[in-house]
């Protein structure tokens, strides 16, 4: 029998504020520990918290960029429970009345496996609420030992949580992928996954199609998209064969090990009851004016969506290089400068043969940077191990190679050498063209006189291809950009031998 697969997510993301929610202590990350817990961190008796306004911020920045409902008053309560590297024995957050209510978020959805096509989706997002992060356990710290280290502690975290609208580990890392990059893209998080600045717990259950929701069981604290699709597969299967064969699900809290790809559980899973949530008496609530609320908006970007939209509609791309080209803030940024230097040239071939095989050109110059930005540099920032804003080449560099092209002073294999050199050595595109003599040979009068000397010396293949063998056409393109040195301007050469050998 078939069975449908409800997921959910809650990600904990660390806002980017430089203070603590409720106190001035640093949050820069890899201090020796316990240096940045102040007297508000570790939970000294009568001590206070005061609002961090950039925290409340850049929330509200969130709710808006996904269309969400903004509190104007909101209510921070305590959450109760015990744990060691929890000073107070409870955690500051939100209940009842969060400061970002419902919003949705649009995904595009890449199947994992099969021949299924991409297709979008929308997420809806049910609140958004702000909390302190709690400290962290470090065992091992001494022999037979666990340490606390409280430097985390107090840190502003926004918990973004879903509706259970996913069907599908694809769908999950979707979410979940376009949630980091709108976090970074407008600013309120650097979302470093390896320091546990974007966190995700991703609650799973399982039915048979038309029946109530099935008992979920949490995962926690995954940090790796990779890791996200394996603990979800296998707890999927875990808990049809565990219903198939007779067992019951157990609502629990769950972890899922990466040597070994299976989750385990931890806890039972507390429900809100558990908690024992009530208004926290020393923080007063929260109040957002109309004009607080304007003045964020005033700093949002535009939003990924948006950009995409303008791509396909204005630039003619493909919804494949929109979604590429915005899977960072800083590839867009990159691109929308490479585009407003690069001109279009009446020069310029939609595509031309060189040896037998079409060379990739570029139609428009947003086309001709897309496929760049998207090819070339994303593979070696790839090789590299690099992110786009760590990228050597600036798009200014990556401009005036680009209108090279585009004005067919080069040809492609030619700039594929210019980047290089960019990327290595840095520079300007038109001194390395020069120094390295790249240049292609754009002289009508050369190129004739190039194929003619290839025609007269090569007559019975000529006499081949008058009587219908098309196919030698890329042979004498070969000869002829052989005879160049690769230098013959492939429009123009392929328009010279087509006449020339149609006699």
């Amino acid at each position: 029998m078939s069975w449908e697969t409800v997921i959910g997510l809650e990600v904990h993301t660390q806002l980017s504020t430089h203070t603590k929610i409720f106190s001035g202590a640093s949050t820069t990350y890899g201090a020796e520990p316990n240096t940045q817990a102040d007297a508000v961190s570790i939970a000294l008796p009568g001590v206070l918290p005061v609002l961090n306004k950039g925290a409340v911020e850049r929330a509200i920045k969130f709710g808006l960029a996904v269309g969400a409902h903004i509190a104007p008053r909101s209510i921070f309560a305590r959450k109760n429970y015990f744990y060691p590297d929890l000073p107070k024995g409870y955690q500051i957050s939100q209940f009842d009345l969060p400061v970002v209510g419902m919003g949705q978020l649009a995904i595009q959805v890449e199947p994992l496996s099969g021949n299924a096509k991409p297709y979008e989706k929308v997420v809806r997002i049910t609140r958004a609420h702000l909390e302190e992060d709690a400290g962290k356990s470090v065992h091992g710290a001494s022999q037979g030992m666990t340490g606390v280290d409280l430097n985390r502690a107090g840190t502003p975290l926004l918990e973004i949580v879903s509706e259970p609208d996913m069907c599908s580990a694809a769908e999950a890392v979707a979410y979940a992928k376009t949630l980091h990059t709108l976090v970074r893209w407008i600013g309120i998080s650097d979302g470093n996954m390896q320091e546990g600045s974007f966190r995700c717990d991703v609650n799973v259950s399982v039915r048979r199609p038309g029946e109530p929701l099935g008992t979920r069981r949490e995962i926690k604290n995954l940090n790796s998209f990779k890791f996200m699709q394996q603990a979800i597969d296998y707890e999927v299967q875990w808990q049809i064969d565990t219903i198939e064969s007779g067992g019951t699900i157990h609502q629990a809290t769950i972890l899922f090990n990466p040597d070994t790809g299976e989750t385990r559980a931890m806890r039972s899973k507390e429900d809100a009851h558990d908690y024992r949530y009530f208004p926290d008496p020393d923080l007063l609530p929260l109040d957002i004016t109309p004009a607080m609320l304007e003045a964020v908006r005033a700093t949002l970007p535009e939003l990924p969506v948006a950009r995409r939209a303008r791509y396909v509609n204005e630039l003619a791309l493909s919804a494949y290089d929109a979604n590429s080209l915005t899977s960072s803030r800083e590839m867009a940024d990159f691109f929308d400068v490479c585009v407003a230097a690069v001109s279009p040239s009446p020069q310029s071939s939609p595509a031309s043969v060189r040896g037998g095989e079409r060379e990739n050109q570029s139609s428009t110059p947003a086309k001709l940077c897309a496929n760049w930005i998207i090819g070339e540099v994303s593979a070696q920032l790839n090789r590299d191990g690099l992110e786009m804003a760590q990228c050597p080449v600036t798009p200014q560099q990556m401009s005036g190679m680009l209108a090279r092209i585009a004005d067919s002073t080069i040809s492609n294999s030619g700039a594929k050498e210019v980047f290089r050199t960019l990327w290595a050595e840095g520079g300007e595109a038109d001194a390395i063209i020069e120094s390295k003599g790249l240049k292609q040979v754009s002289d009508s009068g050369a190129i004739e006189a190039l194929v003619d000397e290839i025609i007269a010396a090569n007559a019975d293949k000529v006499a081949e291809y008058r009587s219908g063998k098309d196919k030698l056409f890329g042979f004498f393109v070969g000869l002829a950009m052989k005879a160049s040195k690769g230098k013959a301007n492939p429009a123009q050469l392929n328009e010279v031998l087509l006449k020339k050998l149609a006699g």
